[in-house]
Order: structure tokens, then sequence, then C-alpha cells
């Protein structure tokens, strides 16, 4: 196995995740990841090394998303965003309750801007550390951290708000 097949088998997955939760299509995500690792096929020779391999890739996977997302005009979809809620033990009552909540953070989280939206998913639903998070938009770990907290801090106020309005 090649130096490049390894990297392919290693991170193909993540990458696919990646923009399959950034464009909520399983279509798009195919079409996008197998686009990465071309590009990153055809430059691996200009891997500096400065970040780990999988933020490299991602760099590159959110590069090509958006250049997608530009020449087709397709908004972000951020219902493929939500996890499954998992069912056992819980009242179909809790059941509803939690639904009700995730369906509230994804509308808040559709109508967020950039870049907070995007270090929230980072955090919340890629498991990156605030490290990582910086690499990928190529600034400081304490930039992602406060970015993040004011994502959480937005989405709470929002969330507060609507509560006061039923």
């Amino acid at each position: 196995m090649t130096e490049f097949e390894r990297i392919y088998t290693s991170y193909f997955n993540d990458v696919y995740l990646y923009i399959r939760r950034l464009s909520g299509d399983t279509h798009i995500a195919e079409e996008i990841t197998s686009e990465t690792f071309f590009k990153a096929m055809r430059s691996i020779d200009g891997f500096r090394g400065d970040c780990d391999i999988r933020i490299w890739l991602c760099q590159i996977a959110r590069n090509c998303y958006y250049s997608y997302r530009g020449k087709t005009g397709r908004a972000e979809s951020i219902e493929a965003l939500g996890r499954d809620i998992p069912s056992q033990g819980m009242s179909l009552e809790e059941r509803a309750l939690r639904h009700d909540e995730a369906m509230g953070i994804r509308k808040v989280l559709h109508g967020m801007p950039e870049p907070y939206k995007e270090v929230f998913m980072w955090r919340v639903f890629g498991e990156l550390s605030f490290r990582q998070i910086g690499q990928i938009f190529l600034k400081s770990e304490n930039w992602a951290c406060v970015t993040y907290h004011r994502a959480r801090n937005m989405i709470r106020t929002r969330l507060e708000g609507e509560e006061y309005e039923k």
C-alpha cells in the first residue's frame, strides 16, 4: 500500500462525514470527498506538515465545498447536523421535547453567520479541539475558543428569546 493509499484509507471517512454535515447531502459529500482526495494527491508534495494531515484534508474539502456551492448557488443544509437521539428509556414526551430542542438548535444554526456556525459545528459535531479548529481557519487556538463560546452564547440567547415568545 502506498503512502497516499494509507492516507486515503485513514481519512476518507472523516472528510466525507465533515462534508456531509456541511452540505446535508450524501451525493454532494461523495462528490466533494472524491475531489478533495484528487486535489490532495496532486499536491501532496506541497504538504509542509505544519498541521495534522486530517486538518489539511478538511481545509481542501471545505474549499472544494465552498467552490461547489458558489458554482451551484446552493445554500447549506443544517438538517443533516442532528444526531439520532437514543429513545431507550425515554418517555414519548421526553423524546418529543428533545426532538423539539434539536430542531430549535438547527433553526438557530441555520441563521448564524460564519464563522460562528462552522466553528460550532467543528467543535460539537466534528469533535475537534480548539487547536485543530484554529488550524483549519489559519487562526489561533484562542480565536477558535472565543469564536466557539460566542456561537454558543448566540444560540443560547436566541433559544431563550424563543422561550419568552411562546
